[in-house]
């Protein structure tokens, strides 16, 4: 194969220079390249995967030994893109690989790969075939940034990240306010107009950041684990006695358990908190609200309480709490509830049931089971799974591991995930990226493309609860900070800030709590 017309092209970065070698003595012989039976080894592995068609590119790196390095993307209409390296990275221009996707939108995504090795002659190996599917993801992602240290306080960051490219915004830096704790943001649907960050610190009173309408309200509680009312209205949330110890000896040395816990919601427009006997029960755990897309029930997983010490960390029997899937309905007109419904029993699964998200178009229902307990991104046993909630049935999805799959949210239109996945190794959480289809089925994950293809090997940090929305957050970290230090601007009525109050009874009693992500 020929490969003429190379664009002659330098990308100066902070780690490579990237050269098209065209006309270059370094190119002889490319004409006639030795075939290699076997696709060639690439990080991140961009291989066999479905790719949305407004994605950044795919910058990777060719992982097989050699002195220069062409590669060759094309499809069936367009101009191909080619580049060439002697460092094995590939760094793909950004307008070029915009307008290929979109001409090709629906069908396949070629990668052609040639290595020079040392003693001059060209390896072609397997053509890399991916798909570029019809439907395009969010434009931004939310996630929290910060160390995998087990102290607190620790710095950590919100921040947000086009998908379309590869700019990113720090919306609030815990630094700010003294190391402390910024976690449970929730967005309304997918939509980027209404954010909800809770606070805790060291220095400033624990509180919730409402941005909305232009402008930051600072709420004097803080929220849990959120989940909005889609007519914005009411935003239920979890409150939890959750305690953080330690495994001398395993994969995993971290561990996590609810002491005690409950649901409640508040109403936005009378700044009012209310629970109910379901949400609340005394004997049970409840915890990870989430709305259906039409606002008539919320889904929450529900344990019951196996130990009457509060104080003692783990509790007597931590390892056998496992969660069921529950639901309840709500009518948001007349604020009552209904009946309470067990969805999936752990007893059934022999699993505990957490993190239930349903998509937009209210077909699936996407959630973790592992062992046991209540968080799974310290369970390598956890696993991602789907149920139509159609049909009522589940099943195990295909883009799990052998380590922790957790923190998953969808995208507005239904065919795409990002969760936190501990793939690589099983110490760092890295936001993947998974295509889902009509029926259900999911396809082969990428991670989160970035800049610099070895930026996820030089790099200490987890990514954490990512969460797709439509566009930018318009309200800048200045004015979310301004919010985080100043005095509270909206008071709470009825304020249910304790672990579970007597089922029905919304007076609560003061509990010490914390949360940890």
């Amino acid at each position: 194969m020929k490969l003429h017309g190379l664009l002659i092209t330098l990308l100066v970065l902070s780690s490579l220079a990237t050269v098209l070698l065209v006309g270059s003595c370094d190119n002889e012989g490319l004409e006639s390249p030795v075939a290699v039976a076997r696709s060639p080894r690439i990080t991140p592995d961009y291989v066999g995967i479905v790719v949305p068609p407004n994605v950044a590119p795919l910058n990777f790196t060719i992982d097989e030994p050699g002195e220069r390095y062409v590669v060759r993307i094309h499809s069936t209409s367009g101009e191909p893109i080619e580049v060439a390296t002697r460092t094995g990275e590939i760094v793909i221009p950004e307008k070029r690989w915009k307008d290929l996707l979109t001409a090709n939108i629906g069908k396949e995504l070629l990668v052609d790969i040639y290595v020079r090795t040392e003693d001059g002659q060209w390896n072609r190996y397997e053509t890399i075939t991916n798909t570029i599917a019809e439907d395009a993801i969010d434009s931004h992602l939310v996630y929290r940034f910060m160390t995998p240290s087990s102290y607190f306080p620790k710095p950590m960051q919100i921040r947000q990240r086009s998908l379309e490219t590869f700019d990113e915004e720090i919306l609030l830096d815990t630094r700010s306010y003294g190391n402390g704790c910024a976690n449970c943001h929730s967005f309304v649907g997918n939509r980027p107009d209404r954010m909800l960050i809770g606070i805790r610190s060291t220095t400033f009173p624990s509180a919730t950041v409402h941005a909305h309408d232009g402008r930051v309200e600072k709420i004097g509680a803080k929220f849990g684990y959120t989940s909005w009312h889609p007519s914005g209205r009411i935003v239920a949330y979890s409150i939890n006695d959750v305690r953080q110890f330690f495994h001398t000896a395993q994969q995993e040395i971290h561990d996590v358990v609810d002491l005690d816990s409950l649901i409640v919601y508040h109403d936005v427009e009378k700044n009012e908190t209310r629970t109910t006997p379901a949400l609340s029960d005394k004997t049970r755990l409840e915890t990870y609200p989430a709305w259906t897309p039409d606002g008539k029930y919320m889904y929450f997983c529900s344990a019951p309480l196996l130990w009457t010490d509060m104080q003692t960390v783990p509790p007597v029997r931590y390892e056998e709490v496992r969660y069921d899937l529950m639901r309840i309905g709500y009518d948001v007109e007349t604020d009552t509830w209904g009946a309470l419904e067990t969805v999936l029993s752990a007893k059934d699964t022999g699993l505990s049931i957490l993190l239930p998200r349903i998509s937009p178009d209210g077909r699936f229902l996407l959630f973790c089971m592992s062992r046991y307990g209540c968080f799974p991104v310290y369970q390598p046993t956890s696993d991602l799974y789907m149920m139509d909630l159609y049909s009522g049935r589940y099943w195990k999805t295909s883009v799990n591991s052998e380590y922790a799959e957790s923190w998953h949210s969808w995208s507005s239109n239904s065919r795409w995930i990002v969760f936190s996945s501990k793939r690589e190794g099983g110490l760092f959480t890295r936001p993947f990226i998974s295509y889902v289809d009509a029926s259900g089925q999911t396809h082969k994950p990428f991670v989160l493309p970035q800049r610099h293809p070895s930026s996820y090997a030089a790099c200490y940090h987890v990514h954490s609860v990512p969460e797709l929305i439509g566009g930018p957050v318009k309200v800048d970290s200045a004015a979310l900070l301004e919010a985080v230090v100043r005095p509270t601007s909206v008071s709470v009525l009825n304020s249910v800030t304790g672990a579970t109050p007597k089922a029905g009874n919304t007076e609560a009693y003061q509990a010490g709590r914390s949360s940890v992500q």
